[in-house]
């Protein structure tokens, strides 16, 4: 199992136009192939800050995904709401104590 998180800065009058795209299309990604689900979670001093969890079956689910029409019809949209380069971590989960 594959955890990614991606942290994204939004410009603050983008934010809302980014939750009505997630969505819009949070129901897709999540339903990809290989994709166990993803969530949204936003920080609570900065709310211009969010990041995306998602657990993937593995890397290939993963970059399966990152090349698919679906990526190249999102990342277009949520890039040019962006007010810094966003950072992003693949991580092997050892221990889900999620139920």
């Amino acid at each position: 199992m594959l955890t990614r998180i991606v942290k994204m800065k939004f410009k603050e009058n983008h934010l809302n136009d980014f939750f009505l795209f997630f969505d819009d299309v949070n129901t897709k990604i999540s339903s990809f192939e290989g994709c166990k689900g993803m969530r949204l979670i936003q920080d609570i001093n900065d709310p211009t800050i969010i990041f995306t969890y998602s657990e993937w079956e593995s890397e290939k689910a993963l970059n399966n995904y990152r090349n698919s029409e679906l990526f190249l019809l999102v990342w277009p949209k949520v890039k040019p709401l962006f007010s810094e380069k966003t950072q992003a971590w693949s991580l092997n989960t050892k221990f889900n104590g999620f139920p």
